[in-house]
């Protein structure tokens, strides 16, 4: 529709109103949504042939997204494409097309309701770019790994080349790269602020979070009025939670939470309100119950409420359709990620951590959702079908493999926490551990399975208010390696952090080791690290250095902050403020960075050095596996309405260091270290 008119005053309320149905809390209402479900295809199609099979004429929605086609529901594309066919909806993608002129975008000819873009699974300038800003030579998401299918900003590349393609149709933006940049935000690429992403890609909306009801309810009410009725947008979206969209104050519901965040042209004039703005959108997230706006020039940023969660049912539905778990059969060429992917079970989403630097609580929530374990014990025995599976599950889990079925007591418009786990796990925050591990020795004893691993690891200041847990987590979960990520060891990095005390970590390291004892296995921790963090100076890299040698640990592998939008930490980056407004040393330059990653990892950047950057790594004596050198999912990189875990890279596989031995016999190595002394 044209931009002109979604600047029209809209009536008090739109005529149509769907009946309702109780939502994930049984506390609120949702809409019922869509048409009749439709015979979910082998793939969803690429091209007009595969329409014709089909039989469709046409389709309702085009998904245009920068990744390749794995039909698995770590991707957004995937997911949320099934889910609007399973309501009677007829999608079709266009993955990674050409972006010198819009002709992939026609092969399907024009949708008949909206077309959804998304730079795809990890945003286009961190799958480009390390945290040295020196480009990526591979890309995990496109057949045979190579880098350069997708353009930078790719969102914005990408919805201009809809619009050119489809004059006036509505375009509906999201994923991590959409989702992040709502608001005005801070660009590490270019040194300076922008504008929400709305005003350059030129979308009518942004569909920020999980986007499954926010998407199938713009489709519903499209498909009401139909594309050419001349009706405003923002008319249109009026009762869609979790989305975003340019408008006027007058346009909010007058009863409605307002949260006012500061103008662009106030962060613009004062970089300290960009850690104001930041911090108001946490709570917007947090509370879930109101509007927010942001001021740009003689217009503004209208945010509608966050979408609801889903219910136990909506997840096992979401994630119990007919993924082929598999590339799109045109693709001649591998796809690296789909190995990972498709021996990995999603469990649950969102984290009540909060950490300042990581993207997921403000994407995906601190609400946990979860599948119930009858939806989870057939999707395991589904993949045992399956003739590419090999009896080994990689991961079972989620953000956390530890908050499974994990709920909060608390009321959300209440609770002024901005952490469920910091500075101490939350009283409030109730989770059965041992039910998670009942969940995995079920899925152990299925047919066909070999082993059970959790390789999205867990929350270790969790996992330490549950001795048996943990116990099972080490002796019986745990493939040699277990992933937790401390990030650093000094108290004063870590409390910015939002992250527990070395104490904390120290303690789960005396345990793991002492149940790896008890089992007789030669395991390791895998610690993430993290250099140049906002409020960290040289100092705490020599401790941190120092801690890790006195362990005899080696780091091979350690993630550089990269200021990420959206995030509290890239708010203090910017700033040089922490999140009370105290001035703390940052740093800040591409010299800055390096000295402090110089400290851990001399090696990184300089000539000749073969070292990975850009990534956070493990600990090992010997490596003979290539890590891709892409950033880490907990660093800001998701779909809209894809599990986190679809980001995640496996760590390089470890050549354990030669057993020393003596008179007594074989010595064993520790179970927390690599390099052992």
């Amino acid at each position: 529709m044209p931009a002109k008119a979604l600047s029209i005053a809209r009536p008090l309320r739109n005529p149509y109103i769907p009946p309702m149905t109780k939502t994930w809390n049984q506390k609120s209402e949702r809409p019922v949504l869509g048409r009749a479900p439709l015979t979910q295809p082998a793939f969803l199609p690429m091209s007009k042939k595969e329409m014709d099979e089909l039989g469709w004429d046409e389709l309702d929605i085009l998904f245009v997204t920068g990744d390749s086609y794995v039909d698995h529901p770590s991707f957004a594309a995937s997911l949320l494409g099934r889910w609007l066919v399973a309501h009677g909806y007829r999608v079709g993608i266009i993955a990674q097309p050409r972006w010198d002129k819009p002709d992939d975008m026609l092969v399907m000819g024009r949708p008949r309701l909206f077309a959804s873009v998304s730079a795809g699974a990890i945003d286009s300038m961190l799958a480009h770019y390390t945290a040295f800003r020196k480009k990526r030579h591979d890309d995990a998401y496109t057949p045979g790994g190579k880098a350069g299918s997708r353009p930078n900003r790719a969102t914005i590349v990408y919805s201009n080349l809809v619009r050119s393609a489809f004059p006036n149709i509505p375009v509906v933006i999201g994923g991590i790269e959409a989702s992040l940049r709502r608001i005005t935000h801070y660009d590490f690429w270019t040194d300076k602020l922008r504008r929400s992403i709305l005003l350059d890609s030129k979308a009518d909306c942004v569909v920020y979070g999980m986007g499954e009801y926010a998407m199938l309810h713009i489709a519903h009410v499209l498909d009401q009025y139909g594309e050419t009725s001349g009706t405003p947008f923002s008319y249109i979206a009026q009762d869609v939670r979790g989305i975003a969209y340019m408008g006027t104050h007058d346009e909010i519901p007058s009863q409605a939470n307002i949260v006012e965040l500061p103008s662009h042209e106030e962060i613009d004039a004062d970089n300290k309100k960009l850690m104001t703005a930041t911090l108001s959108l946490e709570r917007h997230v947090q509370e879930a119950d109101g509007w927010a706006i942001q001021p740009v020039g003689k217009r503004a940023v209208l945010l509608a409420p966050p979408a609801l969660p889903l219910s136990e049912d909506e997840m096992d539905e979401l994630y119990g359709l007919p993924y082929a778990k598999a590339q799109h059969p045109s693709y001649t060429e591998k796809i690296p990620c789909v190995d990972m992917m498709t021996t990995s079970i999603t469990t649950h989403r969102g984290c009540g951590g909060g950490c300042s630097f990581c993207s997921l609580a403000l994407h995906q929530g601190r609400r946990i959702t979860s599948r119930s374990k009858e939806s989870i014990i057939q999707e395991v025995e589904n993949l045992t079908r399956n003739k590419r599976f090999n009896g080994s599950i990689s991961d079972v889990g989620g953000p956390s493999a530890n908050m499974w079925q994990a709920s909060c007591k608390a009321d959300p418009e209440k609770c002024k926490r901005k952490s469920c786990m910091h500075p101490k796990v939350c009283p409030q925050f109730a989770v059965n551990q041992t039910k998670g591990i009942t969940l995995l020795r079920d899925i152990q004893k299925v047919p066909g399975i070999k082993n059970v691993r959790v390789a999205s690891g867990v929350r270790f200041d969790l996992a330490q208010k549950d001795e048996t847990a943990l116990r099972a987590y080490t002796m019986e979960f745990t493939g040699g390696q277990l992933k937790v990520a401390p990030e650093h060891i000094c108290d004063a990095v870590l409390n910015r952090m939002r992250k527990p005390g070395v104490a904390s970590f120290e303690h789960f390291l005396g345990a793991f080791k002492k149940y790896s004892e008890q089992a007789g296995k030669e395991q390791y921790v895998v610690p993430y690290l993290m250099s140049a963090f906002p409020g960290c100076t040289d100092n705490h890299m020599r401790e941190l250095g120092n801690w890790l040698r006195s362990r005899g640990w080696q780091p091979q592998q350690v993630q550089c902050f990269i200021p990420t939008p959206g995030t509290v930490a890239t708010a203090s980056y910017f700033a040089r403020i922490d999140e009370n407004g105290e001035d703390i040393f940052v740093a800040y330059t591409d010299a800055e960075r390096l000295r402090q990653h110089h400290i851990l990892i001399p090696s990184v950047g300089r000539k000749e050095s073969k070292a990975p950057q850009g990534k956070r790594g493990a600990y090992a004596g010997k490596s003979n596996g290539k890590p891709n050198g892409k950033p880490d999912s907990k660093r800001g990189s998701s779909n809209h309405a894809s599990d986190k875990r679809s980001e995640r890279k496996s760590q390089p596989k470890r050549e354990q260091q030669p057993v020393p031995t003596g008179k007594s016999g074989p010595k064993k190595a520790s179970p927390f270290s690599v390099n052992n002394r």
